[in-house]
């Protein structure tokens, strides 16, 4: 291998580790404003507890991530965690027939 060939290598070796650098921030970025669209839709619209709908949202975020295609997969996959989320909310309000749980301390 000559000189030539090695500085062509480390030079087309940067410009890929930059153009992938970039597109992952471009789709972290993607992720991070549906994220934050899931969340106000839902939030709102279900009134589930706001921690429970940002672990849902974060875990869709995690199952996206390891898949190919993270920005294709996370809006389904928020959706379907948010909504799993509050179908328990309102099952759990229903049962404590929307009355607060008091825990008394022993």
């Amino acid at each position: 291998m000559n000189k030539i060939s090695t500085i062509d290598n480390r030079g087309n070796s940067r410009l890929l580790r930059k153009a992938c650098g970039a597109c992952c921030r471009k789709i972290r970025a993607q992720i991070a404003g549906v994220k934050e669209a899931i969340f106000a839709e839902y939030s709102r619209a279900f009134r589930a507890p706001e921690r429970l709908v940002r672990l849902a949202l974060n875990e869709a975020e995690a199952a996206a991530w390891q898949t190919n295609y993270p920005h294709l997969f996370f809006p389904n996959l928020a959706t379907e965690k948010v909504r799993a989320v509050a179908a328990w909310n309102a099952r759990q309000q229903s049962v404590r027939g929307n009355s607060p749980v008091i825990i008394l301390a022993a």
